[in-house]
């Protein structure tokens, strides 16, 4: 919709004839409106936005000093316009890598940002490959490669136009425009799983590659992070064995057999971790009890309880392994024997208060796990 603004055009000459006395000044001066960046990082990517901040200044902001719809600003090359969503040059938006707004893809990179404000509390935010132009006069709407229909909301009163990252997790943010009385909001999704793994696909192939821990970690997080089982097996015995940095380790092996149980090989990563065993601390093997425990495989927990006091005698922390095992399969009389032995070794007052309690538990027929 075409729009005419005798007095904006007057006011936007102004603006003009401002711009061209400060494009050609070798001087780097102060502007009313200044210029601001905010960023947010969502997973291993980062977003920002640069803008420049006009105040309200008593000023009738939306349908006036922003008119609705497309307009004619009387300068540039561009026939109708969207707004500038800020002041002075072209509002910003960047992303390193490939992202989702509105449910739609943008490919990672730098672009104009535009606003197309309407009367009836709906605006549309524009993505343009354009990101050098001054303010919206030159707007080429085939430039676009992203527009997103939204729905602004009422707010208190922010005086200097603000932008900000709201509601922030771990894939995605809602970023928003604040001014005067209205806010608009548009939500940024990212892949971040897609995003991490290929990144780790890449650095495998560098310097980072040449390094055990990378392989763990790669293997860690396609685990935890929905990543390929077959893809972090694959890492996990890279770390293992036939490499020139591999090692055998606890924690490695004790990672390969939650990879294992992942995919349903229940027998095989017991055995693993029957193999991996010896090469644990004595606080390494209470975990792994304890892992069995909550995960119900109460006599395969003690069988590693009574494992891991027969190898490390007389250590912290066996026997309250051993009363947990005990407690696990109803062998209360077996437990209490236990933890009070565990009350003699236990290292400092945190954890004597806790055996202290769970002895009470015990004692009353309550289970300690």
């Amino acid at each position: 919709m075409k729009k005419c603004y005798p007095k904006l055009a007057s006011l936007f000459s102004i603006m003009v004839l401002g711009f061209t006395t400060n494009g050609f000044s070798q001087l780097d001066l102060p502007r009313g409106s200044q210029m601001a960046t905010v960023s947010q990082r969502i997973g291993i990517t980062d977003v920002e936005i640069v803008y420049s901040r006009p105040s309200v200044n008593d000023r009738e902001i939306w349908g006036a000093l922003v008119p609705y719809g497309m307009n004619n600003f009387g300068f540039g090359t561009a026939k109708e316009s969207p707004w500038r969503a800020g002041a002075n040059e072209n509002t910003i938006f960047r992303t390193t890598h490939d992202i989702e707004i509105g449910g739609e893809k943008l490919q990672a990179g730098t672009y104009g940002l535009h606003m197309v404000v309407n009367e009836n509390n709906t605006a549309k935010v524009i993505f343009s490959k354009n990101h050098g132009a001054w303010g919206s006069y030159f707007y080429e709407p085939s430039e676009d490669v992203l527009s997103v229909d939204i729905s602004t909301t009422e707010i208190p009163h922010v005086e200097q136009l603000r932008y900000e990252f709201n509601e922030v997790d771990a894939s995605s943010a809602m970023a928003s425009l604040n001014w005067e009385k209205k806010q608009f909001p548009f939500k940024i999704e990212v892949p971040v799983t897609d995003i991490v793994l290929t990144d780790i696909r890449s650095k495998m192939q560098n310097q980072e590659g040449f390094n055990r821990q990378t392989w763990e970690q790669a293997a860690n997080y396609a685990l935890n992070n929905g990543g390929d089982l077959d893809e972090a097996m694959g890492w996990i015995d890279a770390a293992i064995s036939g490499q020139f940095f591999s090692q055998k380790t606890f924690n490695n092996m004790a990672l390969k057999a939650q990879i294992l149980m992942k995919q349903g090989k229940m027998d095989e990563a017991t055995t693993v971790m029957d193999e991996a065993m010896p090469l644990g601390t004595v606080f390494d093997v209470h975990g792994y009890g304890r892992q069995l425990i909550n995960a119900g495989q109460k006599e395969k927990a003690l069988e590693v309880f009574q494992w891991n006091a027969k190898t490390h005698k007389n250590q912290w922390p066996v026997d309250y392994g051993l009363a947990r095992g005990y407690a696990a399969v109803g062998n209360y009389k077996a437990a209490i024997k236990h933890i009070k032995k565990a009350q003699n070794r236990a290292p400092d007052a945190q954890n004597q208060n806790a055996i202290a309690a769970n002895l009470t538990k015990l004692q009353e027929g309550m289970d300690i796990n």
